[in-house]
């Protein structure tokens, strides 16, 4: 490949030799190293491409993947060896093949999946038909447009990371292309390609400042994670199986002081229907007007904090408790819809599939609920007709305590939370499976669980006294250290509890986590997962490696999180507004955006002017010794070097000139022996000749 691929690799030396064999990576270094020129550089231009494309291979296929490797090793293997490339049939037979298992998988050659799956079939394929450096070029602008389609899939820093350094090898690659002569090095190429990405920065820049955001394209992938997190329901253990995920669910700072861990908690679905094995949300019996509602008695002064949210692809908020749905506290976001049910629960009219940032205020200290029975609370006692007979057993025996026979609600919880805290129980991520009466299983057997065990356990004993009860699920705490001044809430930090009705108060909050391990609710430690092999064998060097590894990685990219991908419309604006525009909109946005693109157009139209001057003084300095000699009769043509203009200064002036010719050819020795050469020196002692000669 000539300057990146010109030819096929049919000729020259195969870079065996008679040199003995070396074993592994330094016989293949050496090997490659004595390649032709063209076999070299389309290695290289291979390994761009499988680096390109290697994101794309976790998201497409398996069969894509698998014939995306076998085509760039085959063509590989011919430019090691010197084989001549297949024809115009084997290609567009893999081509036809691969339309067709993209057709059936997909249903469709058309769309996101379908289309990148046949972009990095095409990319691959055209590794065949190397035979020219137009062909290098399509390859190249097939690799410049594979990148882009990288962040369809995903927008994290890792991805951006590496799409540099694709869109460095391709460039390169490009460089290598326009070098036709010699054998230039490839870090010389790479050189040239990583100050030609410096240049483009200011503009890269600019656009992304100031060019619109237009949607939807713009929000188009759907990254950040991907997880799940909390559900909207719940079964006995699922709950300890989020608390394994010890990734970010959100991060939230303080304008003020920061409350006390025991006050983090972030709401999420509210569970009221128990089926026996699961809970989910209530389907109430009776009419509208006589349900519970939301009712706020606000206590104290509000909370004022900032939250971005991961995504969950939930339809829902998992805010501080309590948010309340207030003009002046409600969050905001553009584009979307908050709505607060009458649970408390925030409500999105979409599912939460981007990062979300969001201001809101919250009142630690709330009341909520209604003060006196509605009919509606009776289907917050309902529980399924014959199960957990020996928990309903229980209950009936506390009630029937003499202690607590005219006990109210508020005694009766007192009472369950003592039991639990005393009667053995142990807080644990991993309890086991649990049978068909898993209450009265946990309750009297096992007592083993994690906060959802103790949480359905509690609500079951209120109903089983008749006392209406619900779980709430979400998340509880935040790691200890602040990263960047935001404090982390992790998916390990998923949490469930319990509220029940306490009449002339309304809903009251009960963690049963809290009896069985204070520390859980009190200080906000959550139980953490077992370590990976990395992150243990880190762990088992020094305890504080890993937990900084990760606090520094996760601040870096909280960071691009909040200044790259959450850079919005709004943020525009305030960078208009802070440029000294009073009522920035999108046509001053574009104003703006025309004019600095305009004034950068004039400064790379001088910048070439004067770079021009700067970087051709031979051919400056060969004009101007012309028009001199024009002057004195003396006709030479542009392209002539300065001993054949020496000559003519002989032929036409003859001795008079002798000195003027003499001095071409002192300039002629000091440009093509290497010598260092005073250019504005020489002009003056050339002109003061010219002019004796006349």
């Amino acid at each position: 490949m000539n300057g990146g691929a010109n030819g096929s690799p049919n000729s020259g030396p195969n870079g065996r030799g008679n040199r003995p064999r070396r074993p592994g990576a330094r016989a293949l270094a050496a090997r490659v190293a004595h390649l032709p020129r063209e076999a070299r550089d389309t290695l290289f231009l291979l390994v761009v491409i499988a680096v390109t494309i290697a994101p794309h291979l976790l998201q497409l296929p398996a069969w894509c993947g698998v014939m995306a490797v076998a085509v760039l090793a085959w063509r590989a293997r011919l430019a090691m060896t010197g084989g001549a490339l297949p024809g115009r049939w084997t290609v567009t037979a893999l081509l036809v093949l691969a339309a067709a298992l993209t057709l059936w998988g997909e249903r469709t050659i058309l769309g996101k999946e379908a289309g990148v799956t046949m972009l990095v079939v095409l990319m691959a394929l055209k590794t065949l038909e190397l035979r020219a450096r137009r062909d290098a070029l399509v390859v190249f602008f097939l690799g410049f447009f594979l990148v882009l389609t990288h962040f369809l899939y995903s927008q994290s820093l890792a991805i951006g990371a590496w799409m540099l350094l694709a869109l460095w090898g391709l460039l390169t690659a490009l460089v290598l292309a326009h070098m036709p002569v010699g054998r230039p090095p490839l870090a010389r190429a790479g050189a040239v390609a990583l100050r030609a990405t410096a240049l483009g920065v200011p503009l890269m820049a600019v656009l992304f400042l100031l060019f619109p955001r237009i949607g939807p394209l713009w929000g188009l992938p759907q990254d950040a994670g991907g997880r799940t997190g909390l559900s909207g329901s719940l079964r006995l253990g699922g709950v300890a199986e989020v608390a394994n995920d010890d990734t970010v669910a959100l991060r939230i700072r303080f304008d003020g002081a920061r409350p006390r861990p025991d006050q983090l908690y972030f709401r999420g679905p509210v569970l009221s229907t128990f089926d026996g094995r699961e809970w989910t949300r209530l389907v109430p019996t009776v009419p509208a007007a006589q349900r519970p509602r939301a009712e706020l008695r606000l206590v104290g002064g509000p909370l004022a904090y900032e939250m971005v949210i991961e995504p969950s692809r939930l339809a829902l908020l998992p805010l501080l408790e309590l948010t309340p749905d207030r003009p002046d506290a409600a969050p905001a976001a553009p584009g979307w819809l908050f709505t607060l049910r009458p649970d408390l629960q925030w409500q999105t009219d979409r599912p939460v599939d981007e990062r979300l940032r969001i201001r809101a205020q919250a009142w630690p200290e709330f009341r909520q609920g209604p003060a006196a029975a509605v009919p509606g609370l009776r289907d917050l006692v309902q529980l399924p007709a014959g199960s957990n007979p020996r928990t309903r057993a229980w209950a009936a025996a506390l009630r029937a305590d003499p202690a607590l026979a005219h006990a109210d609600a508020r005694a009766l919880a007192a009472a369950v939370l003592r039991h639990i805290g005393s009667a053995g129980f142990t807080y644990t991520l991993e309890p086991g499976a649990y049978g068909a009466d898993a209450i009265d299983e946990f309750w009297f057997d096992r007592k083993l669980g994690f906060c959802e065990h103790f949480a359905s356990a509690f609500v079951v004993v209120m109903r089983a006294l008749d006392v209406p009860a619900r779980i709430v699920t979400g998340y509880q705490g935040a790691d200890p250290e602040v990263q960047d001044g935001w404090f982390v809430v992790r998916q390990s930090n998923a949490h469930a509890w319990a509220e029940y009705w306490q009449p002339g108060t309304g809903w009251v909050r009960a963690d049963p986590t809290a009896a069985v391990a204070p520390g859980r609710v009190q200080a906000g430690r959550s139980l953490r997962p077992p370590a990976g092999v990395v992150a243990g064998t880190l762990n088992r060097i020094d305890p504080d490696i890993a937990r900084r590894l990760r606090a520094a990685w996760e601040t870096v990219n909280n960071r691009w999180n909040l200044w790259v991908l959450n850079y919005s419309r709004g943020r525009q604006f305030e960078l208009l507004r802070w440029l000294g525009v009073e009522r920035p909109d999108g046509q001053t946005l574009v104003s703006t955006l025309v004019g600095l693109l305009g004034v950068a157009a004039l400064a790379a139209a001088g910048w070439a002017w004067w770079d021009r001057r700067r970087r051709d003084p031979w051919q400056r300095l060969q004009q101007r010794v012309q028009q001199r000699l024009a002057a004195l009769g003396v006709s030479v043509a542009a392209h002539e070097p300065p001993h054949t203009r020496a000559a003519h200064v002989r032929a036409a002036l003859g001795g008079a000139g002798q000195a003027l010719a003499a001095h071409l050819d002192a300039l002629a020795r000091a440009r093509y022996s290497g010598q260092r050469l005073d250019r504005h020196r020489w002009w003056r002692e050339f002109r003061s000749l010219s002019t004796a000669a006349r």
